[in-house]
């Protein structure tokens, strides 16, 4: 009986894997396909995964749509290819093709044809990406603009005076008319007390009442493969204490961490029980569980907003307002604006951190392979829908950037030979095409086997 946790937690971690990468190659391919249907371009197979087709079926315009047994990937094999990765070109099959039915084969069609129907495929993992990031966000909404209490969170000593509604007018003295505001006042107040003097409109009037620090240590998400994340540490956990020294504030937490330099560290823990609803808002201390647990923080690098990274150590853990913020829905222009510019930094902070691994500037642990992300996957799986679903968006971003890379055997890699043809008026020569092809797949399998080696030996 001791192997079923350990089985129950690998099937857990192939099962969410296949998942997230089953959805992802899908919409790559189908825009690979999609894409070749309306430039002209005949698909014969559809495959999602490879080897022995588990089931099948032909559609009228004569192209089969495949499951098939490793659920590793997939494929779109147009009239004409030499095999599913589209490298080269079958000469028995198109040798006694008519003009009409060359014109439906990759190596027939017009360049422009050939481009749109490669490009596709990265194109439709970005807009997979914008799509789910702006579902979120129209799902959770918008924080309204003035700090006001939507919900209060679970904390060992209650909420104090503060209840939902509440418009947050003042802390500590502090005027808060916005959330850049009500940040200052948190970072400005003191840290060895668990109470602050707030100043809430409520009901028409104003009133001052005593209320729990604005970002306690509280955690409000847990990072998949971090230490938290080891130490079975959950979104709603409260950190009390550090190697016994109380701590009220996120800040404090993070300050201690720091400067401990990695060295393994002891957390108080209080844990909130299931409680009725509305009892979140009492002022009374709340029923919880207590525990402690010693975890070792991790190095890691940080992208910075100005570009580059920054080596800190780190649990793995995320901080939150002592309540939920009113929201209000989120528009539409609003969502699919904030889905391109997070799907762009995603881009942005992959490109900086992979230079910055080339130059030896962070770890080259950052880069990770099949396990590391199977187990990314099962982690954010575990952490809820809407975090799997996250993942997913962040995963297919890096897919589609990463398909975008000049190598033969990639997407981009064939984008390069199209620009090649497009400068040179002909494509290049069998002999050269081949060889790059070669290399491609080398440096191909390169990549996937460091990758796998970070994932089995890095810390």
């Amino acid at each position: 009986m001791d192997i079923l946790p350990g089985f129950l937690s690998a099937l857990w971690t192939v099962g969410s894997f296949v998942v997230a990468l089953s959805i992802i190659v899908a919409v790559h391919e189908y825009g690979h396909y999609i894409v070749g249907r309306w430039s002209g371009i005949k698909a014969e197979v559809f495959s999602l995964g490879f080897g022995p087709k588990l089931v099948s079926r032909v559609d009228r315009r004569g192209t089969r749509w495949q499951i098939a047994a490793i659920p590793l990937g997939g494929y779109v094999k147009f009239l004409g290819d030499a095999n599913a990765a589209s490298a080269g070109t079958d000469a028995e099959a198109v040798a006694g093709l008519s003009p009409e039915e060359l014109r439906a084969t990759m190596a027939g069609a017009p360049l422009w044809a050939r481009a749109a129907t490669v490009a596709a495929g990265p194109v439709f993992n970005f807009l997979l990406s914008i799509a789910v990031i702006a579902g979120l966000m129209l799902y959770s909404g918008t924080a309204t603009d003035e700090p006001t209490v939507g919900d209060i969170v679970a904390l060992p000593e209650g909420s104090g005076g503060l209840r939902a509604g509440d418009r947050i007018v003042a802390v500590e003295g502090l005027a808060t008319p916005d959330y850049a505001a009500l940040n200052k006042a948190a970072d400005a107040a003191p840290a060895a007390t668990a109470t602050l003097r707030y100043r809430v409109a409520r009901e028409g009037g104003e009133t001052e009442i005593e209320g729990p620090q604005l970002l306690p240590p509280r955690l409000a998400g847990v990072t998949p493969q971090s230490a938290a994340y080891a130490a079975d540490l959950r979104a709603g956990d409260v950190i009390t204490a550090v190697d016994g020294r109380p701590v009220w504030r996120f800040e404090t937490l993070r300050e201690i961490v720091g400067a401990g330099d990695g060295a393994p560290l002891t957390l108080s823990i209080w844990r909130p029980e299931a409680v009725d609803e509305g009892a979140a808002g009492s002022p009374a201390a709340l029923p919880g569980t207590r525990f402690e647990v010693t975890l070792t923080p991790k190095r890691t690098d940080l992208p910075l907003p100005e570009g580059g990274f920054e080596t800190r150590w780190l649990i793995g853990a995320t901080g939150s307002f002592a309540f939920e913020p009113e929201t209000r829905a989120t528009g539409l222009g609003e969502a699919l604006t904030g889905a391109v510019a997070t799907t762009w930094t995603i881009v942005t902070t992959s490109l900086s951190g992979l230079w910055s691994m080339i130059a030896g500037e962070i770890s080259s642990c950052n880069l990770h392979g099949a396990i590391g992300i199977a187990e990314g996957s099962a982690a954010a799986a575990k952490s809820g829908m809407p975090d799997f679903i996250w993942f997913i968006a962040m995963l297919s971003t890096a897919v589609g950037f990463l398909n975008l890379f000049p190598i033969p055997m990639l997407d981009g890699g064939h984008l390069m030979f199209y620009t090649w043809e497009a400068v040179a008026g002909k494509p290049p020569s069998e002999k050269v095409f081949n060889g790059l092809m070669a290399l491609g797949m080398a440096l191909v399998f390169t990549m996937m086997i460091f990758g796998l080696s970070n994932d089995l030996f890095c810390p």
